[in-house]
């Protein structure tokens, strides 16, 4: 069976994002919240977001709250903040691994599929 993984690197700092509330969601007929989690001192979560049986294929969604994130640091952010919740639309297989990085800063962020 296959998993779900996230990252979250912050690149204005250089370091791991800790801290960040983070929401998956499977898509279909109605959004349904299948995981929640916070980043740990790693930037990670501390399991798979999904794996097993839970390990679905379709159309997911994550949610990143990096607004807050950086409002509890030392980056001056404006408000209201040019990237509140992070969202990346994404659709996996049922029997593969996918690992979701996010590299963010309070004005931009990109994602790929990692390893």
């Amino acid at each position: 069976m296959g998993r779900l993984t996230t990252h979250i690197l912050d690149t204005t700092h250089g370091c791991p994002a800790a801290g960040v509330d983070i929401r998956l969601f499977a898509l279909g007929e109605r959004r349904q919240l299948r995981a929640r989690a916070v980043s740990n001192v790693d930037g990670r979560t501390d399991k798979a977001l999904l794996d097993d049986e839970a390990m679905k294929t379709g159309t997911y969604e994550l949610e990143f709250d990096i607004g807050d994130y950086f409002r509890a640091g030392d980056v001056p952010v404006a408000e209201p903040a040019f990237l509140d919740t992070v969202v990346i639309r994404f659709s996996i297989m049922a029997d593969e691994h996918y690992h979701v990085p996010l590299l963010v800063s309070p004005w931009s962020y990109s994602t790929y599929r990692g390893s």
